[in-house]
C-alpha cells in the first residue's frame, strides 16, 4: 500500500500557477471579447476557459483535449502571445498527467515564443516550468540553472513576487537534494518578501512548505507548528485549495507517529473540502490516505469501502497513476485480511497500470508486495524470483530516481530497504550464500541512497542481482500476461472516460468485452503459481546441490575482489535479522560461509548499546567490560573462527550492519586478546562500491589542520553545540610536521575552509585535528569544524575533489551524538561521501576521545606508516598495539582501555 500526496508532488506547478502574477496575466487572465472579434477567438477564449475549469478540478485530461484545440485555433490567428500562453498550460497539464517529455516540449516551445517576443517576466515564468520538470526527472543540476536564470530575470525586473516565487523552486530543489537546511534558507528569504508584500497567499504556501520540509527531517512538532500557521492564513483569506492541502499535511504528520485517530480527523476535514471544490483529484488521493489508515487500525472492510471510491474517482478522471496506487493499496488490505487470491490479483492490476505509466518506483513496491504473498505461502522461490525482480528493477532506476512526494519517498524507501533484507533472508534459508552477500552489499547502497539523497550507484550496481535461468523463465511468463493486461486497460480506461449518457451501444459492449477479459486475465494470474514452469522453477531450484556452491560467476567476482589485494584477506557481512544473526565470510580460494547465531534482535542491539556506553566511559575499569567484549566476540567472530583460521586470514574487510557500526571490531576480546591484535581490520561501504587495487607505497605529503585553543557555541538543527580548542591537538600536528618532512600544518584562525579546501589534493594525506559531529537522520546536520569556526557539512564534502589523496584523518570526531544509537547511516555516509571525493581512504573516530590519547595514537599512526611502508590498516593497528601494551609510551602508559584506542577506524582502501 501506498499513501499519496495530493499537493507535495505538484507543488512546484501549484506555486507557479498560484504565485506567479506574469503568468496569471499572460495564462490565467481572458480578456473580454471585442464586438469585431471573430468566431474563431470567442471559439478559443471560451474553449480555453472551459479547460481551466477542468484543470482546476483535477480533469487533466479532458482540459488537454481543449487546449490543444485552442492551440490549433490560435496558431491559426497568428496570435503569439495567446499561443505562448497555451503551450504554457499545456506544459503544465502535461505535468499534472506525468507526462514529461510532452511537457518540456510544450515549455521549450513557449519559451522560444516568449524570447522572440521580448516577454521577460515570461520567459522567466517558463524558465521556472522546466526547471521544475527536470526536478521532478531528478535532474536538479538542470533544474537549478533554469531557475537561477529565472531568478536574474525576475530580480532585473524589480518583480518581487515573482523573486520569491523562484527562490522557492530553489529551495524545492535542494530539498530534492536531501539539503534540506539549505532549502530552508531558500524559502525564508521567499517568505519575508511575500510578508513585506503583503502577499498572503504567497505567505501561507511558503509556511506550507516550511513545514513539510521539517517534516522530512522528522521535526514534526515544528512542521505542525508551521502547517497550523499557514493553515490559519489560508482560511483568513478563504483560500480553500490551500486549506485542504495543509489538512491533508498535518493528518500524514500524525499517521506517521501512529496516531491514526487524529490523522483520521484530519484528512477527513480535508476530504471534505475537496469535495465542496469540485477537486476530484485531490480527494481521490485522500480518500487512498483515509483507506490506508482504516487499514493499519484493522478497520479492513471500511478501509475497502474508501479505496473502491479512490479507485471509481480515478477511473472517472482517467488518472491512471492514482488508479495504480489505489489498486496496491486494495492489494495489500486483501494480504493483510489472509485472502491471497485478492491480493495478488489486485496487485497485478496495479503492477500492469504502473509499467503502463512508467512509474518505476511504485513498480518496485508492487512487485515486492506479490512477492511478500508468495513469501507468506511459504513459496519461496517464487517469492525471490519477484523480490529478485523488484530489487533489479530498484537498481536499474537508482541514477534516473525522480523527485518523489513526502508520503511516496517516505513509503518507497522503506518498502525498498525491507526488499533488501526480506530477499537476503529468503536466500540464506535456501543456503543461497553467493546471492545473499550480493543482495547485502546493494543493501549498503540502498541504504546510503536513502540517508544521503542523492546516492547513485555504478555499473557494479546497476546490474543488480543474476536471475537463473529457472527465474528468468518465471518472470518472462509474467511479462507476457501483463503485456495482455496493459492493453486490455487502456483501451478500457478511453471508454470508461466517457460519460455514461454520451456512450454508444458499441462502446457500452467493448466495456463489457474488456472487463471479461480482465477476468480472464485475473484467472490466468491465479493459475499462475501452479503452472508448469513455477513447478519446474521450485524442483530445479531445490536440485542445486549445496545451494550456491554451482554459482561459479557469483563466486569468481567474489574472489576477484580479493584477488586484486596481496595478503590473505576475508570479507565479514553480518546481518540482523529478527531472530538471528547470519554471518557471511568470504575468503580468497572457497565458497562463501554461512554461520546463523540464535538471538534476536532485540537482545543483540541492547548488548552492543551497553558495551558501547562500557567502551565510552574509560572510568570502567577493563577487567569488568571484558564479559561484554567477550560476549559479542562469540556472537560475530567464533562461529566464523575456524574458517579464519583456515584460510590464514590476516585482514578483515568489514561490512557492519545496523547498529554494529557505532562498535569497533577491534575492541571484540577473544578471552586472552583484543581481535585487533590478531588482525588487521579495515571497514568498507559495500564490496561493489570500493576500489581493491593494490595500492603503491609513495612518500607521504601532509596537509595537516588543528582546532587547538577558543570557544564555538553554535545550533545545528534542533542541536546546540559547544566546542572548545584541543590542547593536544596542537601538539598532535606540530609532531606530524617534525616526524614527516614534507607537511604543511595550519592552527586555529589559519585553520579554515578557504586555507585548507583548495590545497587538498596537492597531497597524499590530508589530517583534520578537530572537533566534527556524524549526527543520524540528515547528513546537513553532520560537519567538520574548522579552526577559524566554520563548518563543513557531510553534503557539502561531495563537492570535494581529491583523487591523489591517499587518506583523509579526522582524529576527534563524534558519533551517537545525543547518546541514541539509530543504525548507523552516518558512519556509513561520511564514509562513503570521503571515497567519493577520489580519496582512497579515511580514519574517524566513533566517539569524541581523550585529547592527550589522540595525540599519541596519532604520533605513532605516523611513525608505523613511515616505518618499512606498511598499510594503513597494518600502521593504525601497530598504533593501538602500542596503546593496549604500553609499548614505547612512557608516562602515557594508563591508555589500554579500548576508550582510548578502539574508536578509530579505517573506511575504504587500507590494504
Amino acid at each position: 500500500m501506498r499513501s499519496l500526496l495530493n499537493s507535495l508532488s505538484l507543488m512546484t506547478v501549484t506555486l507557479l500557477l498560484y504565485l506567479s502574477p506574469s503568468l496569471q496575466r499572460s495564462v490565467a487572465a481572458i480578456p473580454a471579447a471585442p464586438v469585431a472579434q471573430t468566431s474563431a477567438k470567442a471559439e478559443a477564449d471560451r474553449l480555453y476557459q472551459q479547460g481551466n475549469e477542468q484543470y482546476n478540478r483535477g480533469r487533466y485530461r479532458a482540459a488537454l483535449q481543449n487546449y490543444q484545440r485552442v492551440l490549433e485555433l490560435r496558431r491559426t490567428l497568428g496570435e503569439r502571445a495567446d499561443l505562448a500562453a497555451t503551450l504554457h498550460k499545456l506544459g503544465a497539464t502535461y505535468y499534472k498527467l506525468r507526462e514529461y517529455s510532452p511537457a518540456l516540449e510544450s515549455y521549450d516551445r513557449a519559451l522560444e515564443i516568449r524570447r522572440e517576443l521580448g516577454d521577460r517576466q515570461g520567459v522567466g515564468s517558463t524558465l521556472n516550468s522546466l526547471g521544475i520538470v527536470y526536478q521532478q526527472l531528478g535532474q536538479s543540476d538542470r533544474a537549478l540553472e533554469f531557475h537561477k536564470q529565472a531568478l536574474t530575470i525576475h530580480r532585473q525586473g524589480d518583480d518581487k513576487a515573482e523573486v520569491a516565487t523562484t527562490l522557492n523552486h530553489i529551495g524545492l530543489v535542494y530539498e530534492s537534494q536531501g539539503r534540506y537546511h539549505t532549502a530552508l534558507e531558500f524559502d525564508r528569504q521567499a517568505l519575508a518578501i511575500f510578508q513585506a508584500l503583503g502577499n498572503r497567499k504567497g505567505e501561507a504556501v511558503l509556511l506550507e512548505h516550511i513545514g513539510a520540509v521539517n517534516h522530512r527531517l522528522g521535526k514534526f512538532d515544528r512542521a505542525l507548528e508551521f502547517y497550523r500557521t499557514a493553515l490559519e492564513i489560508s482560511r483568513e483569506i478563504g483560500d480553500r485549495a490551500t486549506s485542504g492541502d495543509i489538512l491533508h499535511h498535518i493528518g500524514f504528520v500524525y499517521a506517521e507517529q501512529k496516531q491514526e485517530e487524529r490523522a483520521l480527523e484530519f484528512y477527513r476535514q480535508a476530504l471534505a473540502i475537496f469535495e465542496e471544490i469540485g477537486d476530484r483529484l485531490a480527494a481521490g488521493n485522500t480518500l487512498n490516505n483515509i483507506g490506508f489508515t482504516y487499514d493499519r487500525l484493522g478497520r479492513s472492510e471500511k478501509a475497502l469501502e474508501v479505496l473502491d471510491r479512490a479507485l471509481e474517482i480515478f477511473k472517472q478522471l482517467g488518472d491512471r497513476p492514482g488508479m495504480a496506487s489505489t489498486l496496491d493499496s486494495l492489494g495489500t488490505v486483501y494480504k493483510n485480511r489472509g485472502d491471497d487470491a485478492q491480493a495478488l490479483d489486485f496487485s497485478h492490476r496495479a503492477l500492469a497500470v504502473l509499467k503502463e505509466v512508467g512509474d518505476r518506483p511504485g513498480e518496485v513496491i508492487a512487485l515486492s508486495n506479490i512477492a511478500a504473498v508468495y513469501e507468506k505461502q511459504e513459496r519461496p522461490e517464487l517469492a525471490i524470483a519477484f523480490y529478485k525482480q523488484s530489487v533489479n528493477v530498484s537498481e536499474a532506476i537508482r541514477k534516473e530516481l525522480r523527485v518523489l512526494p513526502l508520503e511516496e519517498h517516505q513509503f518507497y524507501t522503506e518498502t525498498v530497504s525491507e526488499t533488501y533484507r526480506h530477499l537476503a533472508n529468503l536466500l540464506l534459508q535456501q543456503d543461497r550464500v553467493v546471492e545473499a552477500h550480493h543482495i547485502l552489499d546493494l543493501l549498503k547502497v540502498q541504504e546510503l541512497h536513502h540517508y544521503l539523497q542523492k546516492m547513485e550507484g555504478n555499473e557494479q550496481t546497476a546490474q543488480g542481482i543474476d536471475l537463473h535461468p529457472q527465474e528468468q523463465n518465471v518472470l518472462d511468463s509474467h511479462v507476457s500476461i501483463q503485456e495482455q493486461a496493459v492493453q486490455l486497460g487502456k483501451e478500457l480506461a478511453r471508454l470508461e472516460q466517457i460519460r455514461v449518457a454520451r456512450r454508444t451501444p458499441e462502446q457500452e459492449r467493448r466495456i463489457v468485452e474488456l472487463q471479461a477479459a480482465q477476468a480472464e486475465i485475473a484467472k490466468q494470474f491465479n493459475e499462475f503459481i501452479n503452472s508448469p514452469e513455477v513447478v519446474t522453477l521450485s524442483q530445479q531450484l531445490n536440485q542445486r546441490t549445496g545451494g550456491e556452491t554451482l554459482d561459479l560467476t557469483g563466486i569468481n567476482r567474489l574472489h576477484g575482489y580479493l584477488d586484486r589485494v596481496d595478503e590473505n584477506v576475508a570479507i565479514l557481512h553480518p546481518l540482523i535479522l529478527e531472530d538471528r544473526l547470519e554471518l557471511i565470510l568470504v575468503t580468497r580460494h572457497a565458497p562463501p560461509i554461512r554461520r546463523t547465531v540464535t538471538i534476536n534482535r532485540e537482545e543483540f542491539q541492547q548488548a552492543i548499546a551497553k558495551y558501547r556506553r562500557d567502551l565510552v566511559t574509560p572510568r570502567r575499569p577493563v577487567p569488568i567490560i571484558k564479559p561484554k567484549a567477550q560476549q559479542l566476540y562469540n556472537w560475530l567472530i567464533k562461529p566464523i573462527e575456524n574458517d579464519l583460521k583456515q584460510a590464514e586470514v590476516q585482514t578483515i574487510v568489514y561490512a557492519p550492519d545496523g547498529q554494529l557500526r557505532y562498535l569497533p571490531l577491534a575492541a571484540l576480546h577473544d578471552g586472552d586478546r583484543w581481535l585487533v591484535e590478531r588482525f588487521r581490520i579495515n571497514n568498507i561501504t559495500a564490496v561493489t562500491l570500493d576500489d581493491f587495487d593494490s595500492e603503491h607505497s609513495r612518500e607521504p605529503q601532509v596537509l595537516a589542520g588543528a582546532f587547538s585553543q577558543g570557544d564555538y557555541n553554535f545550533n545545528v538543527g534542533d542541536r546546540e553545540f559547544n566546542f572548545s580548542g584541543l590542547p593536544f591537538a596542537g601538539r598532535e600536528v606540530e609532531l606530524l610536521a617534525d616526524s614527516i618532512e614534507n607537511t604543511t600544518h595550519l592552527l586555529d584562525e589559519q585553520f579554515s575552509p578557504e586555507a585548507i579546501l583548495p590545497r587538498m589534493n596537492d597531497y597524499h594525506i590530508v589530517h583534520f585535528a578537530t572537533h566534527a559531529a556524524f549526527v543520524k537522520g540528515h547528513p546537513e546536520e553532520s560537519f567538520i569544524l574548522f579552526g577559524n569556526g566554520d563548518r563543513v557539512s557531510l553534503h557539502e564534502i561531495e563537492s570535494w575533489s581529491l583523487p591523489d589523496v591517499d587518506l583523509v584523518v579526522l582524529s576527534a570526531c563524534q558519533t551517537a551524538v545525543g547518546g541514541i544509537l539509530g543504525n548507523g547511516h552516518e558512519i556509513l555516509g561520511f564514509g562513503y561521501q570521503i571515497q567519493q571525493t577520489g580519496a582512497k581512504a579515511a580514519i574517524a573516530s566513533l566517539w569524541q576521545v581523550d585529547d592527550l590519547g589522540t595525540q599519541v595514537l596519532m604520533d605513532m599512526f605516523y611513525q608505523e606508516l613511515q616505518e618499512g611502508n606498511p598499510t594503513k590498516a597494518e600502521a593504525l593497528r601497530q598504533a593501538q598495539i602500542a596503546l593496549i601494551t604500553g609499548k614505547e609510551l612512557a608516562e602515557q602508559s594508563n591508555l589500554e582501555h579500548p576508550y582510548y584506542w578502539a574508536p578509530f577506524i579505517l573506511i575504504g582502501h587500507g590494504l
